[in-house]
């Protein structure tokens, strides 16, 4: 599912790419990654605004160049910074020394759904005159309901986009993302019977949607069919994770022999540029298939790659923690301790939540206390597992304790755990510790992680026998 969501990504940028003429500058244009350049200070600069930092820029009477401008909107986008991205596009507007008669009016609109909203996004769709709503805008503003799951609204602008003649392989591969991403999968077969119809080409992004459901509903004759069509059309270039799509589906239909000999397609097909991802996802492929002597196979040439990520360390301790090598997955923890470029808390979560499964909470705590006693503090999910791990086994006590300490070293963005945390409200509440359990649910009121309607309700529970309704 993460590589169909990274090819409906890559297709999509296909629209941006497109908009407009300004972003099909010089291959001869480049922004050095490196030295005193605009991209250089914008791309290290971290605080709320870059305006000053461009301003900066112009006051020193240094050159401003529209295609390195997008170059860098497009590096912020990639890095997620779309608050920063959209500022340049607003700096941009009005600079007389700037030629904005063809504005990037798709990234736009794309930057705006993302730091604003959709209601902000509609509104700056509903300015742009009919006259400049190309197709490439439309495909942005499909895009962003699409992201955000608004299925009436995408086929309402499907619908235009058709009437418009606007209808291309980029916007069928967006809708059958969208489909596919929300389960109506009856609808793929639909979209890319019409697009047969039309003519409409069917790309490797569309080929890779369909294999995926068909892989994820386990319906293997569609799928050999499919893949056998793809591999037959002279227009699409078989690439890697093709095969690990069909591979995944044999695993979950339990045909092991036909999923390692897909596996062995795919490797043949890895370019340099796509090792790291491509290793990483074969570790995990191999685990499933049952083959530790392919994951560590795979991880030599994962090390042969000349650095060592956290995320291949991820990758490797859960796939040997899947075949229940529980002695393999300390001697890489142990391994990645050893010789970490950067610090990863991710890393030691993982090893918490194998020992918990396995009921080892000494072993648990044995790596929270070396974290704590190396400076690298636990978070709101270091705790939250171990919580977990201590409700699976009856430690009531210290379950309580450790979701105390993971509502306190909470963060934006953190979600708790609602089963322990309802097996700890029950618990307090059984044993007549009331005010223990309110005071729980204050702590992540005020950490701002409950609604006050939500925070009345749970309180008003906490006088009944359970509150499984957390």
């Amino acid at each position: 599912m993460m590589m169909m969501k990274k090819l409906v990504a890559s297709s999509f940028d296909e629209f941006l790419c497109a908009s407009s003429r300004v972003l099909h500058y010089s291959a001869q244009t480049h922004v050095a990654a490196t030295g005193n350049t605009l991209f250089h200070r914008l791309i290290r600069f971290h605080e709320p605004s870059v305006v000053p930092i461009l301003d900066q820029w112009v006051g020193e009477g240094k050159p401003v160049d529209q295609p390195d401008l997008h170059k860098i909107i497009k590096q912020l986008r990639k890095f997620g910074r779309y608050n920063h991205a959209l500022q340049i596009c607003q700096w941009m507007d009005g600079k007389s020394y700037l030629d904005n008669s063809h504005k990037d009016v798709p990234v736009r609109l794309d930057l705006i759904s993302k730091v604003f909203g959709l209601k902000q996004a509609e509104e700056y769709f509903n300015k742009i005159p009919d006259a400049s709503r190309v197709w490439q805008v439309y495909g942005a503003l499909l895009n962003c309901y699409a992201e955000a799951r608004l299925l009436s609204k995408a086929e309402a602008t499907m619908h235009k986009m058709r009437d418009l003649g606007y209808s291309g392989s980029l916007t069928y591969n967006v809708m059958m993302g969208l489909y596919s991403a929300t389960n109506k999968f009856e609808k793929l077969d639909l979209l890319m019977e019409e697009m047969d119809q039309k003519g409409i080409r069917i790309d490797k992004f569309t080929y890779c949607i369909r294999l995926n459901a068909y892989a994820k509903n386990s319906e293997i004759q569609k799928m050999e069919k499919l893949l056998l069509r793809m591999e037959a059309d002279p227009e699409v270039q078989m690439e890697w994770h093709a095969y690990t799509t069909v591979a995944n589906g044999y695993l979950k239909a339990g045909d092991r022999k036909k999923a390692l000999t897909c596996l062995k397609k795919s490797e043949y097909l890895i370019k340099p540029s796509q090792r790291k991802s491509a290793y990483e996802n074969l570790l995990t492929l191999y685990a499933s298939a049952g083959r530790k002597d392919e994951v560590y196979r795979v991880w030599d040439l994962y090390k042969n790659l000349g650095r060592l990520y956290n995320h291949g360390y991820l990758c490797l301790m859960s796939s040997l923690a899947k075949l229940d090598c529980i002695d393999d997955v300390e001697k890489k923890y142990q391994e990645w301790e050893a010789q970490y470029e950067r610090f990863d808390l991710q890393v030691p979560n993982l090893v918490i939540t194998i020992y918990c499964k396995k009921g080892l909470l000494e072993k648990a705590e044995a790596i929270i206390k070396s974290l704590l006693e190396s400076g690298n503090e636990p978070n709101a999910s270091t705790w939250s597992r171990l919580a977990l791990g201590y409700v699976k086994s009856d430690e009531m006590e210290k379950a309580v304790e450790a979701m105390r300490k993971s509502i306190l070293s909470s963060f934006p963005g953190w979600t708790v755990d609602t089963t322990t945390l309802s097996a700890c409200l029950d618990y307090l509440n059984c044993k007549g510790s009331s005010d223990e359990a309110e005071e729980m649910i204050k702590l992540l009121k005020e950490n701002g992680h409950l609604s006050e309607v939500a925070y009345k309700s749970i309180v008003k529970n906490l006088s009944k026998e359970s509150v499984i309704a957390v």
